[in-house]
This record gives structure tokens, C-alpha cells and sequence, in this order.
């Protein structure tokens, strides 16, 4: 991985999904902020629900095992709009801002699926991992999952916000700020 140096904005963002296929499940929900000048900007962030899709444009429905880890239900996704609303109108927002994510395969996986489906185009600037950089800022490290790293780093989510993508974004963003600092690259 090149080094990593502070060349404008970031942002940060983080799914929430009926399962771990981009394929057969869909996104339930995105959240995302922006890192400016090397501070996270907690005032505009961006975050909705969606009502989860798979690749033939079909509903999902969120299964137990899913809704059990984020807690969102098919209730509370059942008036939300769908990916195709949602992802022309993230993309506005993140603008050609590179983007990082927490195992950003996982996330932008999802993205290029839906992006594909959609007739939209998911070519971020750049993808940065704060998996990747917690193995180089960590090597002896075994784990290197979000729990581990926030744990590893001294941060704390909020009340209820693990496993929800904003709280979720909320370490990822602290954590990419705080490895760049430790390898040097801030």
C-alpha cells in the first residue's frame, strides 16, 4: 500500500446489509462523514436507511441473524427509499473525495453491485482500508476487526452505535486518523 498522506478531504462511510453476498443481499443502511484538515466534521454527516434490494432489483427481507447484529428491522426499512434513490445522492454528497471504510472490500463491494444494477458508476478516487493500515501500523497484531482496533486505540462507540453505520463511521474515522499518526502520514 503507497503511503498515505493528507491531500484534501476524506470520507469515511459504512454499511449495514441483509447478509454478507453483494449478490443475493442489499444494503440497509449507509452512513458517512467527512475528515477535513485532519478533523472529523460531525456537523453534516450523511446517513439513511434503505430498503434493501438484491441483484434483480427484488425486496429482501432483513433476516433474524442480520437484524440481531444492527438492529434494524423490516419495519423500520419498509418506507425507505431504495439503493437506486440512495447511491446517485451518496455519490453526490462524498463528491471525488477519496473514500475509506473499515474492510472498504466488503463495503465497496456492496457499492459496485449496486452501482452496477443501478446504471450509476462507483469509481471512487481512491479506496483507503483501516484494516490494512491497522496491519501495518499493528503487525504482531493477530485481529484486526473494528472492535479490536477501537479497543488497540483507546476509542469507544457510542450508545448503540455498533453495528450501526454511523456510529460505526464515527470509530473508523477516529481510527484512520489516529494510524495515520502512528505510521507517520499525517
Amino acid at each position: 500500500m503507497p503511503d498515505i498522506k493528507w491531500g484534501g478531504d476524506v470520507v469515511v462511510f459504512d454499511l449495514e446489509t441483509t447478509g454478507l453476498s453483494p449478490e443475493r443481499d442489499g444494503i440497509v443502511e449507509i452512513g458517512a462523514l467527512r475528515i477535513r484538515g485532519g478533523r472529523i466534521v460531525t456537523e453534516d454527516p450523511y446517513q439513511t436507511l434503505v430498503r434493501p434490494q438484491n441483484s434483480l432489483g427484488e425486496s429482501v427481507a432483513i433476516p433474524w441473524r442480520a437484524e440481531r447484529i444492527h438492529g434494524i428491522s423490516n419495519e423500520m426499512v419498509a418506507a425507505a427509499p431504495s439503493i437506486a434513490q440512495v447511491l446517485p445522492e451518496f455519490l453526490d454528497w462524498a463528491g471525488d473525495a477519496p473514500l475509506v471504510a473499515h474492510n472498504i472490500g466488503f463495503d465497496s463491494g456492496f457499492m459496485r453491485a449496486a452501482a452496477g444494477r443501478c446504471g450509476v458508476t462507483w469509481r471512487p478516487q481512491r479506496e483507503i482500508c483501516t484494516v490494512q493500515l491497522s496491519r501495518r501500523a499493528f503487525p504482531r497484531e493477530r485481529r484486526h476487526n473494528l472492535d479490536s482496533l477501537a479497543g488497540r486505540l483507546g476509542l469507544t462507540f457510542s450508545e448503540g452505535g455498533r453495528h450501526r453505520s454511523l456510529g460505526d463511521v464515527e470509530v473508523t474515522a477516529a481510527a484512520y486518523l489516529r494510524l495515520l499518526e502512528l505510521l507517520g502520514e499525517a
